[in-house]
């Protein structure tokens, strides 16, 4: 196995000497902690104690003891440490104690990828405790095998999109695993967040009613990240209520953590007025993995999206095969949409020392066990500081120094972090945003519930009560549900399609013409963006035009060709006022949360010419409108609030926009989201409010709860957000402040000094006013 011949300091010394002007804009020495232990419980099985003793665990550490013993008498709970903090032997010890102690007993075992399901598999199936039969139960598993682990496996480790779709739906063939389930575990429980979150919550809560049906009655054991508040969050997941082990008692090795921002790039000779912009994230992360691999420091760097972890690692093993001819070998790309027999390869691979280094995607964020790494770099902010230090902890061999380096992208929000690094030291990760009464996601949970057994009124408390309900009656009065004296029925003859991670319908085909070979796949709201007739569509390094849409067959036809240019589509977007839940009433200004209609229409898109950004044309498209109803918080100001402050009439609409943009941009520092989870919109003058207003809202149907969140958190964000402008030294706006790479109208217009009056205002305003109370909705103009 290979060992680093550099301390971290040495190594980051070493990165940073690769430029004249340094790129660190701060470092953060986390100190070393010894670890507190604690004896065995009494209730433990003698055979697990001694199967883990052999495995080198003489005694468990002081939380993982705390949290078995409260799950072993009952309580359903949630463990909530640090990254390698043991988390797993929390939920093992008294599952496996149950497992060994009644051979009848069986275990329910979840986690968001299956990467990590197939971790703990090997991990309980090294301990040789041969009773338990452990299994994974996921789309790689063959038919013969699903029946010898529906007849035979006391551990089923799956998923929540397995469950969704396999197992409740087919609950009678697993009538006698669900009378007998004594524990679910809910692993990484912290990447439920938003509409896949508030769909799994019920997922959970049709688990349970089908286990009471036959009897079961299972204690919940949650494995979390460090959260704002774990106990509420896994409250919400399950419907039950959970207490919090949240003190992390294992040792930990020193860190140096480093926050680095790539140099500006030289102005373009050819096009002097556009604004400087940065090294591509993408490019500093590949010199600097490359740069490891030289050291012998075994790194994980973090990428974002797909593309990207496949970006670094060709451009890392192009610069070391040109340096040590083979020395590329030593790396290796990771995602979803791999084989399973390539991911275990890689995996080995890795954990072995064959491999010195692997671009990933987060696909290896979560627990999956790679020992002996060194160092991690991560290639923009991940969206949490959750994620964050998930990724940062994969680093630090059996208590061993780390080092780990955020490079931040040409983003508002990766620019504010690496240049306010109290932002993300020493505070409290976020409160996990998840809204288990979306009506968009509860009405289609309750008529999966209903297609598995009859829904009775009493089944309605567990869905959510009123809510519940009210929904009940609306799939009643549709048609969807008929009523009987034994309860609300499923009326259709297949099951309903419900996608846990998504929403707006099948996602659209990307199909080459000439061979029939299918590229890969857009979601439905993205298609309209990303796959219209002409667009440039990026897969895998290679680019692809589109030669034709179908929205109504779900489908683009494309062929291959390079061009010298982008595409960039323009959309028209108005947002209408359908309710105020809350309002902040500050004298010029007003803050509102409520819900409201979205309707959107992509009308046409640039051709910009590659490396300078000039337009070459725009060209007009003839696409439907879509339409959203979602939960959004806006602000309003008084013309003369704007006009006392400096803001010139004709800057106005600029003025509101780039402070939308940065507004958006920042919000992930808040919620548990990403800027690509919401939308905003900026106007002069709205018809419903009218005044200068400027909306942000969550870009999922029945909103995902980071509106609510923005609320709720209105002073702090719009704060962050108002340094973050002011802050930035470009003159005009640019990617790291007030431009955004989703905008519809070309970031035009904007105007970076008027956005800081406008959030001043704000701010002035919000700090002197009273409490949130709530309000009516507003009456909707008529005609």
């Amino acid at each position: 196995m290979t060992s680093t011949a550099q301390s971290p300091a040495e190594l980051l010394h070493r990165l940073r000497a690769r430029t004249s002007a340094s790129p660190v804009t701060h470092v953060e020495q986390i100190p070393a902690r010894a670890g507190r232990t604690a004896p065995w419980p009494e209730w433990a099985a003698p055979d697990v104690i001694a199967a883990l003793g052999a495995h080198g665990i003489a005694q468990p550490w002081e939380h993982q003891a705390v949290a078995a013993s409260l799950a072993a008498g009952g309580t359903h709970v949630v463990v909530a440490t640090g990254t390698a903090s043991g988390k797993s032997l929390a939920y093992q010890l008294p599952v496996l104690s149950r497992l060994t102690d009644d051979p009848r007993a069986t275990a329910l075992y979840l986690s968001p990828t299956k990467a990590l399901a197939a971790d703990q598999l090997r991990a309980v199936a090294k301990l040789g405790l041969d009773s338990v039969r452990p299994a994974t139960y996921d789309g790689d598993t063959s038919r013969e095998e699903r029946e010898w682990i529906r007849q035979h496996s006391r551990l089923v480790l799956t998923n929540p999109d397995m469950l969704h779709h396999g197992l409740l739906p087919g609950h009678s063939r697993w009538g006698a695993f669900l009378r007998r389930l004594s524990y679910v575990v809910v692993d990484e429980c912290h990447a439920y967040r938003g509409v896949f979150g508030s769909h799994v919550s019920h997922v959970l809560r049709r688990l349970r009613r089908l286990s009471a049906r036959y009897g079961g009655s299972p204690t919940f054991v949650l494995a979390s990240a460090t959260s704002g508040d774990p106990a509420d969050a896994a409250s919400r997941l399950t419907g039950l209520p959970v207490t919090a082990v949240t003190t992390d008692t294992s040792p930990r090795g020193a860190t140096t953590f480093a926050l680095w921002e790539p140099p500006l790039l030289p102005p373009s000779p050819d096009n002097p007025d556009v604004p400087p912009e940065r090294r591509s994230a993408l490019s500093e992360t590949a010199d600097l993995l490359a740069d490891a691999v030289v050291a012998g420091t075994r790194t994980l760097a973090f990428v974002r999206s797909r593309r990207g972890a496949e970006v670094v690692a060709t451009m890392t093993r192009r610069s070391l095969d040109e340096a040590v001819p083979g020395l590329g070998d030593r790396v290796a790309a990771y995602r979803a949409g791999y084989l399973k027999e390539d991911r275990r390869r890689i995996e080995r691979a890795l954990m072995s020392g064959e491999l010195l280094a692997l671009a990933s995607t987060n696909a290896l964020e979560l627990g999956v066990d790679l020992v002996g790494l060194d160092a991690v770099l991560i290639c923009g902010y991940p969206g949490t500081r959750a994620s964050l230090w998930q990724q940062a902890g994969r680093a630090g061999r059996a208590g061993g120094e780390a080092l780990a380096v955020l490079i931040a992208r040409d983003d508002p929000l990766d620019t504010y972090l690496v240049h306010h690094p109290s932002a993300l030291f020493g505070r409290p990760v976020e409160a996990t945003v998840l809204d288990p009464a979306n009506p968009y996601v509860l009405g289609p949970q309750l008529c999966c519930a209903a297609s598995e057994a009859p829904l009775k009124a009493e089944d309605l408390e567990l869905f959510g009560g009123d809510a519940a309900r009210t929904a009940v009656d609306g799939l009643t009065a549709s048609g969807a549900l008929r009523k009987r004296p034994s309860g609300w029925y499923w009326t259709h003859p297949g099951r309903p399609d419900v996608d846990l991670r998504g929403a707006g319908g099948a996602p659209v085909s990307v199909v080459e013409s000439s061979t029939g070979r299918l590229l890969g796949t857009v979601d439905q709201t993205s298609s309209h963006v990303m796959l219209h007739t002409g667009a440039a569509y990026l897969h895998q390094g290679v680019t692809y035009l589109v030669d034709e849409l179908d929205l109504d067959d779900a489908v683009a036809l494309v062929h291959h060709e390079e061009p010298d240019w982008s595409t960039h589509a323009r959309d028209v977007t108005d947002v209408s006022v359908l309710g105020v839940r809350s309002s902040v009433n500050a004298g010029p200004v007003g803050l509102h949360l409520g819900e409201v209609e979205v309707t959107s229409q992509v009308v046409s898109y640039q051709r910009r010419r590659l490396g300078s950004g000039e337009v070459i044309d725009t060209r007009p498209l003839d696409l439907p409108v879509r339409e959203l109803r979602t939960v959004a918080v806006w602000f309003t100001i008084s013309p003369r609030a704007l006009d006392i402050a400096g803001v010139e009439p004709p800057d106005v609409p600029g003025a509101l926009h780039a402070a939308e943009h940065a507004a958006i941009g920042l919000l992930p520092l808040m919620a548990t989201c990403d800027r690509w989870d919401i939308g905003g919109l900026s106007t002069a003058n709205h018809v419903d409010t009218e005044a200068p207003t400027v909306f942000v809202y969550d870009g999922h149907p029945g909103g995902a709860g980071f509106a609510e969140r923005a609320y709720a958190t209105a002073a702090a964000w719009l704060s962050a957000t108002r340094e973050a402008i002011a802050a930035c030294a470009c003159e005009a706006g640019c990617p790291s402040c007030v431009q955004s790479p989703k905008c519809g109208n070309g970031n035009n217009p904007l105007h970076k000094p008027g956005a800081v009056q406008v959030l001043d205002i704000v701010l002035t305003a919000l700090a002197t006013a009273d409490n949130p109370t709530p309000t009516p909705a507003p009456r909707r103009p008529e005609g």
